[in-house]
């Protein structure tokens, strides 16, 4: 039973109390990150507004513990006929337990129901929990000929403020 209730979670909509934990789950998360490309940044969160943006759209998701606290997010928004995914965290205690493919397949399915066109997003193409997790969900790497604008130029900017442009890639899995 122990078991049980300490991996305990449920993925729901995102209600406006749930906002002001996202950014320390993504700042605890991002040290997961900060090993694993060895670098000494502290990280960025994603501003409220764009969480914001994401709870009215109905695109913020979170993975709730059985006392209903955030322990992950997902926020998308609807980029160019596409759900594009801003951001995704999971605590470190919560990490590798399924959390993260759970919100992505959720975010896949409410894709799919509003009839977008698939998922996007952007990311780093070595971490093994980046590029290759997406691909083991179906997502692949996208050209620059095959990015839509919006996409080309969220990629663009990443790369203007600091991203690695032989790392960081745009990935979509198409419906």
């Amino acid at each position: 039973m122990g078991e049980i209730a300490r991996d305990f979670y449920t993925i729901r909509l995102a209600r406006s109390a749930d906002v002001v934990f996202m950014a320390e789950i993504e700042i605890d998360a991002f040290v997961t990150l900060r090993q694993a490309l060895g670098v000494e940044d502290d990280g960025r969160t994603v501003p409220r507004d764009k969480l914001e943006h994401s709870l009215y759209a109905k695109l913020l998701l979170v993975a709730v513990n059985d006392l209903d606290h955030p322990l992950a997010f997902l926020a998308a928004t609807e980029l160019d006929g596409a759900i594009y995914v801003v951001e995704i965290d999971v605590v470190r205690q919560w990490q590798r337990k399924g959390v993260g493919r759970r919100l992505m397949q959720t975010i896949i399915e409410t894709a799919q129901m509003r009839g977008a066109s698939g998922v996007t997003l952007t990311t780093d193409r070595f971490v093994p929990f980046n590029a290759p997790f997406y691909a083991s969900l179906g997502f692949r790497v996208l050209e620059s000929g095959e990015m839509s604008v919006g996409l080309s130029e969220i990629l663009r900017f990443e790369i203007e403020h600091g991203a690695d442009p032989e790392r960081r890639v745009a990935m979509a899995r198409w419906f």
